[in-house]
Formats: structure tokens, sequence, C-alpha cells
């Protein structure tokens, strides 16, 4: 258990990161109506997101100081502030939507409309992030979110066509009726849910709020290539099963209350209860990351006292910051937007300012002034670079999609 809960930072990251209320329902969207024929980018996501945070949990643990703190050392305060805004605008947007998710779990368990919710959400996350430890955070959400393991489960009990899938796995092409650029639009929108900006900034910081040095590099190592496979795992047993239920009869989705429904008819009431415990903790265990990630990133910027391990009194405008993003996303879910669609919305942008994100990590990444020997080695950079050639791709490609495609509608 005790290697387990050390474990517990990476599978948080990767929960939040890969499996939350847009990821959720694109990766059942996309099991619906393509089959598994996009499963090849979430195995790609998983790579590239493991390359990178291996590199800023290595510049974290050498250096003692967070990735952000260092891109704005490394490329000067313009370069970072360009990064600080794109970055910090789509995250508190994206902490609106979580907490949205958050909302529509609650309300799937007790039939009150999830806008009635949004505000008991709103103030039980500033007290969670007010008051537990990051500690705390990281075991709770981390286990509770692995409750999504009932999909892979579920998927056992539905009969599925394992050759069938295997071919659709294997044929990265667009199913029957649909075209390219939706097939392309679809891509886009789960390669940038795999490694979207927070996830990074997030991680890196959580290391420096479990105080790990040199002496912890292995264990960051196994956070990262446990913890992200994990969620990727995840994400693909949710795919597959609205791919095996969903897919043959042509239907499309477009709820968080239909890509459960393959685990009622699986596992049955027992099965869904655990399919909305598992949705609720890996949504409020995003919304908790995409509040600190913001937070964060200004505060390290600005040079400001942060994070969980110093008194709310030293580091007031920190927990200020993190008030004001929590009442932004409150806010901004009372306009009564739909908080799948603003997710899937803010997907495409976190796929444009992708660049911005992890060419700064790459670049740290080779410094010897932060890293000495530790600085990235052949394999790491030829990695890197690919990935960030890839990312660049779907930066350019990702607006254009979407109003090609009007949101792959």
């Amino acid at each position: 258990m005790k290697q387990l809960l050390a474990l517990s930072l990476g599978i948080l990251t990767a929960i939040g990161g890969f499996v939350d209320i847009g990821d959720f329902v694109a990766s059942s969207q996309a099991g619906a109506r393509f089959g598994m024929s996009l499963a090849w980018v979430l195995v790609v996501g998983v790579v590239g997101i493991c390359a990178y945070a291996e590199m800023a949990g290595r510049v974290t643990a050498i250096s003692e100081r967070a990735v952000f703190d260092l891109v704005r050392e490394r490329l000067g305060p313009r370069v970072a502030l360009l990064n600080l805004a794109a970055t910090f605008l789509v995250t508190v947007i994206t902490l609106g939507a979580e907490m949205g998710g958050v909302a529509l779990a609650v309300e799937l368990a007790t039939s009150v409309h999830y806008l009635l919710w949004v505000p008991v959400v709103g103030f039980a996350l500033w007290v969670v992030l007010w008051r537990l430890k990051f500690q705390h955070l990281e075991r709770i959400f981390s286990l509770a979110g692995l409750a999504l393991v009932v999909f892979v489960v579920a998927l056992t009990h539905l009969n599925p066509d394992w050759s069938g899938m295997w071919r659709q796995a294997s044929r990265p092409t667009p199913a029957d009726g649909e075209d390219w650029p939706t097939y392309g639009y679809f891509a886009v929108a789960l390669f940038a849910s795999a490694l979207t900006p927070y996830e990074v900034f997030f991680f890196s910081s959580g290391a420096v709020e479990d105080k790990w040095g040199r002496d912890q590099i292995s264990t960051m190592r196994a956070n990262v290539l446990i913890g992200f496979p994990v969620g990727g795992l995840l994400s693909l047993g949710i795919m597959a099963t609205a791919a095996t239920l969903f897919h043959p009869l042509r239907i499309e989705l477009d709820s968080v209350g239909q890509a459960i429904l393959p685990v009622a008819i699986g596992l049955g009431k027992l099965g869904l209860v655990a399919a909305i415990l598992g949705l609720f903790a890996a949504t409020f265990g995003a919304a908790m990351e995409t509040g600190l990630s913001a937070a964060y990133t200004v505060a390290q910027y600005f040079g400001w006292q942060w994070g969980k391990l110093v008194a709310p009194r030293q580091a007031a405008r920190f927990h200020t910051l993190l008030l004001v993003s929590v009442l932004t996303g409150v806010l901004l879910l009372l306009t009564t937007v739909d908080p799948v669609r603003l997710t899937e919305f803010m997907l495409v942008f976190s796929a444009v300012i992708l660049p911005l994100t992890y060419l700064p990590i790459l670049v740290v990444a080779n410094d010897h002034e932060y890293l000495g020997e530790r600085v990235n080695g052949p394999v790491a950079n030829t990695v890197g670079t690919v990935f960030l050639l890839v990312i660049v791709v779907a930066a350019v490609a990702a607006v254009p999609l979407m109003i090609a495609t009007g949101m792959g509608g």
C-alpha cells in the first residue's frame, strides 16, 4: 500500500488529464462514431505525455524548482508571459467545465439538475483546496478515480467482437459514413486531451509540494510510467465500451448519461454506482488540478509564495487566486453553457497553445546550468522533438478542423 500511495501524484495527474469531463464524452463519442480506429491517438498521447512529464519531473527533482519558474528564468519574462496568458485562460475555463462535470455526476446520482449543484460544488472545491493537505488530495482522489476501471470490467461483460475491434484499431481510417476532416477533428481533440498544459505544470508543482529531490527520481519515473498509462487505459476502456454498444447501431453520444450506459448494461446497478463514483472523483480531481495549476503558474511567474505546504497567510495571493479562479468557473457555468461542449471547445484551443507549453520544457530539460549531467540524452531528445513536431501539426490543424466540421458535428 505504501508503494501505491507513492504513485498517487502520477495517478491523480493522469486521471485528471485523461478522464476529465470533456475527454470522458470525447472518448465515448469517438468509440461510438469510429469504433476503435482512433485508439492509436490515445496510445500516442500516452507516450508523449510520459516523455514530457518525465522531463518536467526530472527538472524539478534536480533543481527543486517548478518548471514554470525555470521557464520564466530561462526564456525571459516576455516569452513566459505569453505562455502564462494562454495557459491561464484555457486552464480557468477548463476549471469551470470540470466543476460542471462534477455537478453532472451528482445529477446522475440525485436526479437534481446540475445547475443547482454548481454553487455547492464550487464551495466544496474551495474548502477542499483550502483545508486538505496536498498528500491527502493526491491519495483520496487518485484512488477513488480508479473506480473508472469498471469500464474495463464492463467491457468483458458486453461480449465484444475482439477481432473486429482489433481490425478497427489496426486500420486508422474513418468509419463508413464519416469523412477525413471529422476523423481528424476527433484525433486532434483526443491528442490535446492527453497533453493538456495544466498536466505538466501540476505534476511539476506537485513534485515540489511532495519535496521530491535527486533521491526521488526513481519514484518520479514510476509515477510517470505507471500513472499516465493507467489514465490512458481507462480512456481506452471508455472508448471500447462505446465502440461495442453504440458503434454497430450508429448512435451518436452527446451526454454523460449516455456515456455510462454501457456499464449499467454490462454490470447492472453496482457497476453504475462505481461508474458515477469514478466520474465524480476523476472530474473533482481534474477540477483540483486545474484550479491549483492556474494559481501555481501565476504565482511562479510573479515570484509569489505559493503551495499547500505554506500557511494561507504566508501565501495569501496564491490562495486568493485559487478562490477567484473557482468563482470564475462557477459564474461561467451559471451562464448555462453546456460543460461538455465547453470542454470540447477548450480542447481545441488547448491544442493551439500546446507548442507554447512543451517547447520551453524541452529547452529547460537540455540546460546544463539547471540539470548538469542529468540533461536529456539522445533518446529523450529524439522522442521529445518528434512529439513537438506532432504537437505543432495538431496546433495548426485544430481551428480549421473545428470550423470545417462544426466541432465534429
